[in-house]
């Protein structure tokens, strides 16, 4: 039976796709656009970035996105965007695998500071993206992944909580619940589960306030383990209140 709600994220992304390959369309490096050859990659690759719509092997793509020391970044990550948001909705593909250091290249290229069309085709992509990967049953990663690339590109946690929170599904329920057992060990040691170039402590605070006021409840209904409720619960408190709880599941952290 096909699920309505996955089948219209599904296509708001394929939109949101098609989108930036509007957006950015004719797109190029900066014509007087360098790298180093030893460490990025040849005069023939380079050019290629100089050229509009030229697909890119996946090698060159990662490469290129990747690389923190271009002139004018911005104008490469417009120029590879839409190809590379192609590989970012494809678990097949090699960029797939780094989405949080895709995230830290968008924040790079500042592109809330772009053309007001070009930056809404990017808040669309980001936005679509993030409700398939809510919507789209996987790997217990790939949500968590998702939600990591769009809090790195944007700077903020909680525009992306606040979808969360508003969607209400079977599929994103069970998200909710993989991404607490995934994160509770780091949670309950104060730490953000992931590695981050924005301010690490008010991540950590939106992301523990938000799990111990919505998450709880909305698990409860879902008649999720108790083991996994009682983690939770653990996470909204602090000092000896957490550690002394019976429940405390007695990890050891390294100093």
């Amino acid at each position: 039976m096909t699920d309505a709600h996955a089948l219209r994220a599904g296509l708001r992304l394929d939109a949101a796709v098609e989108g930036l390959a509007v957006a950015f369309h004719g797109a190029t490096a900066r014509a007087d656009e360098t790298n180093c050859e030893c460490h990025w990659g040849s005069a023939r690759e380079l050019a290629l970035l100089k050229v509009p719509g030229v697909e890119l092997d996946a090698d060159l793509l990662r490469r290129t996105w990747q690389a923190p020391d271009w002139t004018d970044h911005a104008s490469v990550l417009r120029r590879v965007l839409p190809q590379l948001a192609v590989a970012v909705v494809d678990s097949r593909t090699e960029s797939f695998r780094y989405q949080d250091e895709i995230g830290l290249s968008l924040a790079r290229g500042r592109w809330q500071d772009w053309p007001r069309e070009q930056a809404a085709a990017v808040q669309e992509f980001l936005h679509a993206f993030w409700v398939n990967s809510l919507l789209t049953p996987g790997p217990v990663t790939h949500a968590e992944q998702a939600l990591v690339l769009c809090a790195e590109a944007s700077g903020s946690l909680s525009p992306w909580l606040d979808v969360w929170e508003s969607v209400e599904h079977p599929t994103a329920d069970r998200h909710l619940a993989e991404a607490v057992g995934m994160w509770a060990y780091d949670l309950l040691a104060d730490e953000l589960p992931w590695s981050t170039w924005h301010d690490k402590d008010d991540m950590l605070a939106v992301l523990t306030t938000w799990l111990t006021r919505h998450a709880a409840t909305r698990l409860r209904a879902r008649d999720t383990p108790d083991g996994l409720l009682q983690r939770l619960r653990l996470i909204g408190l602090a000092g000896p209140a957490r550690w002394e709880d019976p429940h405390w599941p007695g990890h050891t952290y390294g100093v």
